[in-house]
């Protein structure tokens, strides 16, 4: 989704009456006469105080700087107490960056328009695309730097340090199983790849991509790795150390989750449809057969997707000492040894299916602990960002996602992308009325929400009206965020993108 038109209209608050104005690169501010507008954001006198003065330090002048810099403290704590005093604690806001922000003052007007809009925290897009935001001369080999030339600019680090400055907590927003297309086009990575039971990956599969910058758009730069490649997760720790020496306030993990096939194929209903054909993910659910008669029905199971009165008949006389196939989760008290072969055929393929199911599952989950676990050893935050619909049973089947979200670690922040879409925001309020339904007591929910403020677009209400009702639905809700800063500033991330196609 793009805005391409701007247009005057009225702040739906019962408590103030705000007029509009264009200002700073035709965005609209609000005017009002207290020093901070509802949700904490400036007024339209304090943002052109803020830009002249930006302006004037980037001139030069230790004198213009110091009056720049006296003016970011002062906001910060105005930020700071406003947000101790609402409702709503935290409000971030989700942001990528360009090569183009590596111009002086670049950065500092990107995060002074995050501060204008009352937001105190900022997720950072660190790695995407198979893209990690690390000079060149720090990045680890397996990816790609966001910023090839020049090496020495390391704009996740200056981010931190001005973010902190505003008053602002900056979180590594991280890609997760998506290593993206650069990453899967590497000979020797092809063995780290998702593949289905049709030899498919998901380059070469009919999925959907996650929702991007531009509502509703493809990404052909997705690229899901098998989670139980030992490979995978050593390229990840690394990039995660290095990412981790600018000390962040926190880590976001983002795409925990296989991809979403499209139309009947979203729906997994057979063994084929999930992503566990990888070399290590197939090798690790073999290996989850306890015995030999275990461990050769899930082989026949993958290599023929479904077993028979044949297949059961055969292994029994391949392993006549063993009574029964036994795999993990499958108890002895569970089993009916009664029956003829096809019956017994008919239990043993439907119990083959919840292991891979499981154990399709398992992955994402050990795969979030193995990217959290240096995050917690340096003691800060983490968080798990996830589709509330990603771990249901449609019918007979799953949603092709396998994001068993409910399983993720209770001692990290969830953040379900309610994206819901019906004119109004009662969906969205279901979505996080269901997730609040399956947290643990203690951990917290931060909902994520889309949309652009004061305006309805793609069938979403304002932002505003999402969050009121969310404030209603129930007090644990404290922390909100809003994807993304293209879509509340999408002239000012434009020219951000399109600078950053020419050399700096």
């Amino acid at each position: 989704m793009r805005v391409s038109s701007f247009r005057r209209f009225q702040l739906g608050f019962v408590f103030a009456i705000v007029t509009t104005s264009l200002l700073a690169q035709g965005v609209w501010r609000t005017v009002a006469k207290a020093d901070f507008l509802p949700y904490c954001q400036q007024t339209s006198a304090t943002i052109a105080q803020k830009d002249a003065a930006r302006r004037a330090a980037l001139k030069g002048g230790a004198e213009a700087q110091q009056k720049y810099q006296q003016i970011l403290t002062q906001q910060a704590n105005q930020l700071r107490q406003c947000r101790n005093q609402n409702w709503l604690k935290t409000q971030g806001i989700w942001l990528r960056l360009y090569a183009c922000d590596a111009r002086p003052g670049g950065i500092d007007e990107v995060l002074d328009r995050i501060v204008d809009r009352g937001y105190n925290e900022v997720y950072v897009e660190t790695f995407f695309n198979g893209m990690v935001l690390l000079p060149t001369s720090d990045n680890p080999t397996a990816w790609q730097s966001m910023l090839q030339s020049p090496s020495n600019v390391d704009l996740l680090a200056q981010i931190i340090q001005k973010g902190r400055a505003r008053g602002l907590k900056v979180y590594a927003w991280m890609f997760s199983m998506n290593f993206g297309n650069s990453y899967a086009n590497q000979p020797e990575k092809q063995v780290s790849l998702l593949r289905n039971g049709r030899g498919q990956t998901s380059l070469t599969a009919n999925t959907l991509a996650g929702l991007s910058t531009e509502l509703g758009s493809l990404n052909p730069n997705e690229a899901f790795i098998d989670p139980y490649s030992l490979p995978a997760k050593q390229d990840y720790y690394r990039m995660m150390q290095a990412v981790l020496k600018r000390k962040p306030d926190g880590v976001l993990f983002d795409y925990i989750r296989y991809p979403r096939s499209q139309g009947t194929a979203s729906i997994a209903t057979k063994v084929r449809d999930l992503w566990v054909f990888g070399d290590a993910s197939r090798k690790a659910l073999v290996d989850r057969g306890l015995n030999n008669k275990g461990r050769e029905l899930i082989k026949r199971y993958l290599d023929r997707g479904a077993i028979n009165a044949s297949d059961v008949a055969a292994v029994d006389k391949l392993f006549p000492r063993e009574k029964v196939p036994m795999w993990q989760g499958r108890t002895s008290a569970a089993i009916d040894t009664r029956g003829s072969v096809a019956q017994r055929a008919r239990i043993l393929q439907m119990d083959l299916w919840r292991l891979s199911v499981a154990h399709a599952m398992q992955g994402v989950v050990d795969f979030l602990n193995v990217a959290t676990y240096p995050v917690q050893q340096v003691g800060l935050p983490a968080g798990a960002v996830f589709f509330p619909e990603g771990n249901q049973m449609v019918g007979l089947g799953y949603d092709s996602r396998l994001q068993p979200w409910d399983r993720f670690p209770k001692n990290i922040a969830w953040h379900p992308m309610s994206y819901a879409t019906c004119g109004k925001a009662d969906c969205v309020v279901k979505q996080v009325q269901r997730v609040l339904s399956l947290t643990p007591a203690g951990t917290e929910v931060k909902p994520v929400l889309a949309g652009i403020w004061q305006m309805s677009v793609s069938n979403r209400p304002p932002l505003e009206v999402q969050m009121q009702a969310l404030k209603s639905l129930s007090p644990r809700i404290t922390s909100i965020s809003h994807f993304a800063y293209s879509w509340q500033e999408p002239r000012s991330d434009q020219d951000r993108k399109s600078c950053s196609q020419r050399q700096l």
